[in-house]
């Protein structure tokens, strides 16, 4: 059974940083692209950040370009989203997700693939003064 388990996140005031992780299990972890999306209310889902198997690629999302950074630990199984200079408008529920080696990284974040990916059950992230 494939569980993504996110967490760090929480409230933090405008300009402040987080970092979420994003802990998954019941999968060959190096064999997976993962992603970061988020849904803010009333809003669609939006794909953040995405990331290659080796993580040599990554895809960010304009309005998170020089803010946010994503990366991996194969070892340890571990997507991780840094999150700098943060805005009211980064408020959300940030998913993060896990999709197979043959869909390109691009696609994956602009949910563009052929099949859907795992999901985590979301973790709240809001920023406010």
């Amino acid at each position: 059974q494939v569980r993504l388990v996110e967490s760090g996140g929480g409230l933090v005031q405008p300009g402040g940083s987080l970092r979420l992780s994003c802990a998954a299990s019941g999968l060959t972890f190096d064999a997976y692209k993962f992603g970061w999306f988020r849904q803010a209310p009333g809003k669609d889902r939006e794909g953040v950040s995405c990331i290659s198997t080796s993580g040599s690629i990554t895809y960010y999302e304009d309005s998170v370009k020089g803010r946010f950074s994503i990366s991996r630990d194969n070892a340890k199984k571990t997507v991780f989203l840094e999150m700098s200079g943060l805005k009211p408008e980064d408020t959300a529920v940030y998913f993060c997700a896990a999709g197979p080696a043959r869909w390109k990284t691009q696609e994956m974040c602009i949910q563009r693939t052929p099949g859907s990916p795992y999901w985590g059950q979301g973790i709240q992230v809001t920023v406010s003064s």
